[in-house]
C-alpha cells in the first residue's frame, strides 16, 4: 500500500470506524511480530467486529 493510501486508510480506521489510535498502535506491534493484512489482524484481536471488516475491506476495494 503506498504512503499516501496507508495515511487515508489509517484515517478511515480512525474517523468512520471510531478505532482508537491505542487499538491500531495494538495491532501495527502484533503486525510486526506475525506479518499479515492489517484488517485481519485488527479482526483477530478482536478490534473490529465482522461488520467493520466488511466495511475496512469495501473501503480497500475502491482505493
Amino acid at each position: 500500500m503506498a504512503p499516501a493510501t496507508h495515511n487515508k486508510f489509517i484515517r478511515f480506521l480512525q474517523e468512520d470506524l471510531a478505532i482508537s489510535a491505542s487499538c491500531l498502535k495494538i495491532a501495527l506491534r502484533h503486525r510486526e511480530q506475525d506479518p499479515g493484512p492489517l484488517p485481519m489482524i485488527l479482526w483477530q484481536y478482536g478490534l473490529v467486529t465482522i461488520e467493520q471488516l466488511e466495511r475496512i475491506y469495501d473501503w480497500l476495494e475502491t482505493a
